[in-house]
């Protein structure tokens, strides 16, 4: 029963903080306009950056990466204290329910982003040296490609790679829980860049530096 409760807290508080999605609230406070009704309509640092410049955009994932790690700290903390499991387990489920708050807020009617930069807090959060071999990746991808897109799609894929090869063979710990979780916030990653894959395919995908013609 105290299992239970503490996972329903973190499941709740992540939630809850994954729904504070940062690209709506900067555009907002910032621009008084609601950054889904502009560009690709997506609520993502991306977006804004395009749309409001660097500044925006800057808050935007700092603020989104920051939900994640809350989430997953605060998850940490409640498991070590109260639960009488490892905190880990509390970390993945702290890090899939921030990715479906941001994905679908709460706070503003359910309509999110993509998930990349809150799914990278809570990687962070959860054991920071997962996200060097990805961050890695990210900018290989991003640098040959110029599109930000594929990166985050290459990066999710990849994320429950990297973290069974990580717990399995150097922390010794629960190599499938954590696996399984990562391939769901991975999974869910992938799903929702399903547009972008299209255009990927057909060559109409942006990319950065490039002026549509």
């Amino acid at each position: 029963m105290k299992l239970l409760l503490c996972g329903a807290v973190c499941a709740v508080l992540a939630y809850l903080l994954g729904s504070l999605s940062f690209s709506i609230i900067v555009s907002k406070a910032l621009f008084h306009k609601d950054i889904r009704t502009f560009g690709s309509g997506n609520a993502g640092m991306t977006n804004v950056l395009r749309t409001f410049g660097k500044g925006a955009a800057a808050l935007t994932i700092v603020g989104d990466i920051g939900k994640g790690v809350l989430a997953v700290l605060l998850a940490k903390w409640i498991f070590g204290a109260f639960s009488g499991v490892a905190p880990i387990y509390g970390a993945y489920v702290a890090a899939i329910f921030a990715v479906l708050g941001h994905v679908y807020p709460l706070y503003f009617g359910f309509r999110g982003g993509k998930a990349v930069s809150v799914a990278t807090g809570t990687i962070v959060a959860i054991q920071p040296v997962l996200i060097l071999p990805l961050v890695v990746l990210f900018f290989s991808v991003f640098g040959a490609s110029k599109m930000v897109s594929l990166a985050s799609i290459s990066c999710a894929a990849a994320y429950p790679v990297v973290t069974f090869l990580y717990f399995f063979f150097i922390a010794k710990q629960d190599a499938v829980w954590t696996t399984l979780c990562a391939a769901a916030v991975g999974g869910l990653v992938i799903w929702l860049h399903r547009g972008n894959i299209e255009r990927i395919k057909n060559g109409t995908e942006y990319r950065f530096g490039k002026k549509k013609g």
